[in-house]
């Protein structure tokens, strides 16, 4: 019976793994996991952990490790279909009936598993014989130890059209070619893929060799420097991760695992004692790629060669990571120096440089910002409006909704700062003049102080926006210590940009010359009358009377904000209604808080200052001091 690795997929989802491993084995919460001593050897602390987001256990002691179905037959002595089928029977699935066509195509692909081992033990054969001389040679310039070359399976393919042929001559030449091995064209005789080349055998899960990667040792000699085997009924390039068989167990002990370009990077990074180290074959990774490394740990490290090809690798893979991104899951970028790889990086300087820069890498966000930053000179706004495009085109790829729209912000945020620096000015520091209780600056033209008036009273919305601009103008001095929150809340309100504007550009043209207040009789807004807004009131404290502007500035911001993302959860119905209306909710509620805040905003302070026996008066609060637009 061949059971398809669809339906033994759905099987284990169907299954909770801790269950059925709790039935013989006590086990303690532990996080995400559970825990035990482990039973598969003698242990006094526990080291054998379940997952069941995962499917797996395993111990870090012996290295036992599987699923449910391994569980049976390792820990029950069960035969495989004794497993399945009592586990079906738990889940409520019906075991397949027997597939001819399915059987038969396990038995094909059980025979040229046995063509690719006895490929491989003549590989190994050849590199030992007097034929390997030379590729024995180039292991030892490149360091490769006799343990290395052991463990990964180096081999020699000889420079001879039809060498395997009659080295594997108990199989037939279409299992062969079907194997990869050999080429079919047209009406000629079949040849060997592999020629005078260094030979890396490619393993499955289970370790089995399933095809080869070949490297030419004549410089100058034809065809390209490196070759894999074809896609075959056992082989699918953009489903296999080279050395992932090895790299998996290292990855749960470590808790990382690192992607380079090429099989012989692997092999360095591997002899420097980095063991957690894959490399996809040939192409750049594809989305089941990352799933499998997402499957060992959380958050894979790409570590890509410095020159510009391993750069646009490096690119590529964040693309296609993008469209896949979830809660938790994402990818770390290593960038190596220019022109050098792993190999070399060792070699110079040592494991102790890799490991250097694997320990701090870039977040997937900010290497794709300095990626599309650096990718062509921003000397015009059309190519920083470029930029923008590009970086949003990024974000509108990902799926997820909460992760779109925390990219989405982060970007804008870091372009933002990126096209429109604030102006270098000097440092902010509180007026020691007239009591601090306004900045000392020399006073405004009468045309530049009723152009500042009209900014103001035309930027206010209501009331507490109109307080908050009228506190900015009294206290001029604070304008540059909360520039960078204003400039963001302009870029957000265009009715109140101008106020801003004109504020920021009075506060810089008068910083550098001999002071006197900005004087409201040079056309500037009167307060509002019988307010208690602290910093609109003569005899508040300095102090006092610039904390609350502070907050008041916080909570002006936060609003147009709240509003933005609200428009944004509301256009995003269509594509996601669930998660629109989810965010639409959350929105409205810390909007209604908000406003609650801006409301309240001083009433505190004035029933202070009133008298107990008084009741609130209608003139207290302007009567819009806290109505929103």
């Amino acid at each position: 019976m061949a059971l398809s690795p669809q339906w033994l997929d759905q099987l284990r989802s169907r299954i909770t793994l801790s269950a059925v491993i709790g039935r013989n084995v006590r086990l303690q919460k532990a996080g995400r996991e559970f825990k035990a001593c482990c039973p598969f050897h003698d242990e006094k602390s526990p080291s054998f952990t379940v997952n069941d987001a995962k499917g797996f256990y395993h111990c870090f002691g012996c290295g036992a490790h599987g699923d449910a179905i391994r569980w049976l037959t390792d820990h029950q002595g069960m035969g495989f279909m004794d497993a399945v089928k009592e586990l079906a029977a738990e889940a409520g699935l019906d075991v397949p009936a027997p597939d001819p066509r399915v059987a038969r195509q396990a038995e094909k692909r059980a025979s040229l598993h046995d063509v690719t081992a006895a490929a491989q033990e003549w590989f190994v054969g050849n590199l030992r014989s007097a034929d390997g001389a030379t590729a024995r040679s180039y292991l030892e310039r490149r360091g490769i130890t006799d343990a290395t070359i052991r463990e990964f399976g180096f081999g020699f393919a000889p420079d001879n059209r039809q060498a395997l042929k009659p080295a594997l001559s108990q199989f037939e030449e279409p299992m062969l070619v079907e194997s990869g091995m050999r080429i079919a064209v047209d009406d000629k005789e079949p040849y060997d893929r592999f020629r005078g080349r260094l030979m890396l055998p490619i393993q499955d899960a289970r370790g089995r060799v399933i095809a080869f990667g070949g490297r030419i040792l004549d410089a100058d000699g034809n065809g390209p420097k490196y070759l894999n085997s074809p896609d075959t009924p056992l082989f699918d390039k953009g489903r296999t991760l080279y050395n992932l068989h090895r790299a998996a167990p290292a990855a749960r002990k470590s808790g990382r695992i690192v992607v380079v370009e090429g099989y012989m990077d692997v092999v360095a990074l591997a002899q420097a004692g980095i063991a957690e180290a894959v490399a996809p074959l040939g192409t750049a990774l594809t989305e089941h790629q990352l799933d499998l490394l997402w499957r060992q740990v959380e958050r894979p490290i790409l570590c890509f060669d410095g020159d510009a090809a391993g750069q646009r690798a490096a690119m590529r893979a964040i693309e296609r990571a993008l469209p896949l991104l979830r809660p938790a899951h994402s990818l770390g970028i290593v960038q190596l120096p220019a022109g050098v790889d792993p190999d070399d990086l060792i070699r110079e300087q040592g494991a102790v440089a890799i490991e250097r820069l694997l320990s701090e890498p870039m977040s997937l966000l900010d290497a794709l910002w300095h990626f599309e930053r650096d990718a062509q000179p921003l000397a015009s706004p059309e190519a920083k409006a470029g930029l923008k495009a590009r970086l949003m085109d990024h974000t509108d790829t990902i799926e997820h909704p909460d992760i779109k729209a925390l990219y989405r912000r982060e970007l804008l945020e870091r372009f933002s700062a990126f096209a429109f620096p604030p102006r270098e000015r000097k440092p902010w520091q509180p007026s020691q003049r007239r009591g601090g209780t306004t900045a000392d600056i020399s006073a405004l033209s009468t045309d530049a102080a009723a152009r500042l008036r009209r900014a103001i009273e035309g930027g206010s919305r209501d009331g507490f926006t109109f307080a908050v601009l009228s506190g900015l103008a009294r206290l001029p001095d604070q304008v540059a210590r909360h520039e960078e929150a204003l400039i963001k809340l302009a870029r957000r309100d265009r009715n109140i940009a101008p106020a801003i504007d004109s504020l920021i550009e009075a506060s810089e043209s008068l910083d550098s010359r001999d002071s006197s207040p900005i004087s409201m009789e040079f056309g500037l807004p009167a307060p509002p009358e019988k307010s208690h807004f602290a910093f609109l009131d003569e005899g508040t404290d300095p102090g006092d009377a610039r904390e609350e502007l502070a907050e008041a500035v916080s909570l002006l911001v936060e609003r147009p904000a709240l509003e933005a993302a609200l428009v944004a959860a509301t256009k995003r119905f269509e594509r996601d209604p669930e998660g629109s209306i989810a965010e639409q909710g959350r929105l409205r509620e810390r909007l209604l808080a908000l406003n609650e805040r801006v409301k309240l905003f001083g009433r505190s302070r004035a029933a202070m200052a009133r008298p107990a026996n008084l009741t609130h008066t209608a003139d207290t609060v302007p009567a819009d001091a806290a109505e929103t637009e």
